[in-house]
């Protein structure tokens, strides 16, 4: 949601050298589920209705945003040793500048009354903001933070950060960590899965190409993964410590497969592009999503909820990257990629390739 081929930045927004096939699948797969969730929760709550979206929403809960964190950190190990100041520009102030940008826009659209009425207190909400993240726009800002922290604990054993990543995200499911602060609560959370996908990398990317290589057994094995899943979802035992855990690195597996599996077919070409400019739909996607589920609620309130969220869904997914498309090469660009005034260091050129080979896993100590 420059950078590497890592979710959700994709697109006009990668400045890395290389793409991925199949993990751009995956993000694709990952942007539409993340949508689907913010569209039928909320729109389902306005009409006081649920329907059988619901229950998908409901089955990637354990996953959704783990395997999202996870891909995000699978090709950190190439630039996690290089100068500060280039990891910096592109690890931190990268995201900094769209959280920030983004931010302003979504504000002046939420609080445009208080904006015009009351300017002083409308500042004074946007600097809350810059430390306390609202929105969708937290997942920008929690990308950030983890890929500071990541540099900084870099020279440690990688068992123990893994390790106590793994007891902040116990502790948080416990409850035990509950701050109030959505920075510190959401790091204790999530920070587990963003520096496995860094750590675990060489094994993530060798267990995509077993499954390509044997596709049937995969789709065995996923089919058996989203029975249990299932069951397990629907009686909340992601919530519970431990099975948390596991079900999140359970369905970031999946989502892998997925990724891996549809790679190989052409007819998902489409979700590929929506993962390539993932971050162009994340950023996005409140605007068509509001404004249609107002349409909606007004218009055809008693349709069937399911169908009208299915349908925001798509539009919301596509309007963003049809948009991206008309502006990407307007002086409206700067809304998906970074000004040179805004950069530290140049930015490098993307190249398409299908493989890529991540640096041997950092040693264990």
């Amino acid at each position: 949601m420059p950078l590497e081929n890592t979710a959700p930045h994709g697109g006009a927004l990668n400045e890395h050298v290389e793409r991925v096939d199949w993990v751009d699948y995956a993000k694709g797969l990952c942007i539409i589920l993340v949508v689907m969730m913010h569209v039928t929760l909320i729109y389902g709550n306005h009409v006081h209705r649920e329907g059988w979206l619901h229950q998908v929403v409901h089955f990637a809960q354990p996953f959704r945003m783990p395997d999202f964190f996870l891909i995000s950190g699978l090709f950190l190990s190439r630039t996690i040793h290089g100068p500060w100041r280039e990891y910096f520009d592109r690890k931190v102030l990268h995201f900094a500048y769209f959280y920030v940008l983004w931010l302003a826009i979504q504000l002046s659209i939420v609080e445009v009354q208080l904006l015009v009425s009351e300017p002083v207190a409308f500042a004074g909400m946007f600097a809350r903001a810059l430390i306390e993240p609202i929105n969708t726009l937290w997942f920008v800002h929690m990308l950030a933070v983890f890929y500071l922290v990541t540099r900084l604990v870099r020279s440690l054993p990688v068992l123990l950060v893994l390790g106590a990543a793994a007891v902040l995200h116990t502790a948080f499911a416990a409850g035990i960590i509950h701050t109030g602060w959505l920075v510190l609560d959401q790091f204790s959370n999530r920070y587990v899965f963003f520096f496995s996908g860094y750590a675990a990398a060489p094994w993530i990317f060798a267990m995509a190409r077993r499954v390509a290589e044997w596709p049937r057994r995969s789709l065995a094995v996923l089919a058996l993964w989203a029975v249990i899943n299932g069951a397990m979802a629907m009686s909340d035992l992601h919530l519970r410590p431990g099975f948390s855990l596991v079900m999140g690195f359970a369905g970031a597996a999946a989502i892998v497969s997925i990724g891996s599996l549809l790679a190989q077919r052409g007819w998902a070409r489409p979700l590929r592009y929506a993962g390539v400019n993932s971050i162009v739909v994340y950023l996005t996607f409140f605007f068509p999503k509001g404004v249609l589920s107002q349409i909606m609620m007004r218009t055809v309130p008693e349709w069937d909820v399911s169908a009208v969220c299915l349908f925001i869904t798509v539009v919301a997914v596509i309007t963003p990257l049809v948009f991206h498309r008309l502006i990407r090469d307007t002086w409206l660009r700067f809304l998906y990629v970074r000004p040179a005034a805004f950069r530290l260091v140049a930015a490098r050129p993307q190249r398409v390739t299908g493989k890529f080979s991540p640096t041997p896993l950092p040693s264990i100590r």
